[in-house]
């Protein structure tokens, strides 16, 4: 990877991480509608960016962002239906879309409810629909689990070997599911990426993604456009005690006072 288009950026805890990805949000938005009349983006499930969508759906914050120009995405949906309390689609329902003005058909979600190979296959059509047949999003937010997954870009998955279609149906054996999930070629051709880490057991799989181990996550790896690593303190700190050299010192950046 290019690491002038990597940037890490360690903030003092969640909160602080998840303003700031909030604000990057609302920058990318302002930019993206400039220039191309649009705002396409990619949001991740999990509780580290349920925190960002609820700070965007604050009065104050929302009242900034041309709603009506912004089209949301999803990177990876569990098959399950959208009033369904594991599915992605819901949360972000809960957390931002019952508190934000953005048009109905803007909202472009997983059919999670449906057999998943039908399922990745309509949300092709859908993403083509809106973007092209060779879509760049603006913006993708991805999280990270434990064993370096990003999406439901599992190690040792079909979906990681994927290089033409922008969504497949994979299934996880260790969860004994289904999911839908966007693919690395499409991650990979985004105007910015941006990746929410938070907690120490996280701390593990970063510093191996540092040492240069080929887990999901370090495989997003963008072709021309921005990534930016937020991460609190308490995953960082085996970062930080680290001599491995996937970030150079020049892009890792310490935000705020840390413990």
């Amino acid at each position: 990877m290019d690491q002038n288009l990597s940037t890490l950026e360690i903030y003092q805890d969640a909160d602080a991480l998840a303003h700031a990805a909030a604000q990057y949000f609302s920058r990318v938005a302002a930019e993206s509608i400039s220039i191309r009349g649009m705002l396409s983006v990619v949001l991740a499930g999990g509780t580290t960016p349920r925190a960002t969508y609820e700070l965007l759906s604050n009065t104050n914050r929302a009242r900034d962002i041309d709603w009506s120009n912004v089209h949301l995405f999803w990177g990876d949906e569990r098959c399950v239906p959208p009033d369904h309390s594991d599915s992605n689609y819901n949360m972000v329902r809960q957390a931002l879309l019952e508190h934000v003005p953005v048009p109905s058909e803007n909202v472009h979600r997983i059919m999670g409810e449906l057999e998943p190979i039908e399922a990745a296959a309509q949300y092709q059509v859908e993403i083509e629909s809106v973007l092209g047949q060779e879509p760049s999003f603006d913006l993708i937010f991805l999280g990270m689990g434990t064993d370096g997954h990003t999406a439901s870009l599992f190690p040792t998955t079909s979906a990681l070997e994927e290089d033409s279609l922008s969504v497949v149906a994979v299934y996880v054996d260790k969860l004994q599911s289904w999911r839908v999930t966007l693919t690395l070629p499409v991650i990979n051709r985004a105007r910015h990426l941006l990746f929410l880490v938070t907690g120490s057991v996280k701390a593990s799989a970063l510093t191996r993604i540092q040492a240069g181990e080929p887990l999901p996550a370090a495989l997003v790896q963008p072709t021309t456009g921005k990534m930016t690593w937020m991460v609190d303190f308490d995953a960082a700190t085996e970062i930080l005690q680290s001599k491995a050299t996937r970030w150079a010192d020049s892009t890792i950046v310490v935000k705020g006072k840390c413990k």
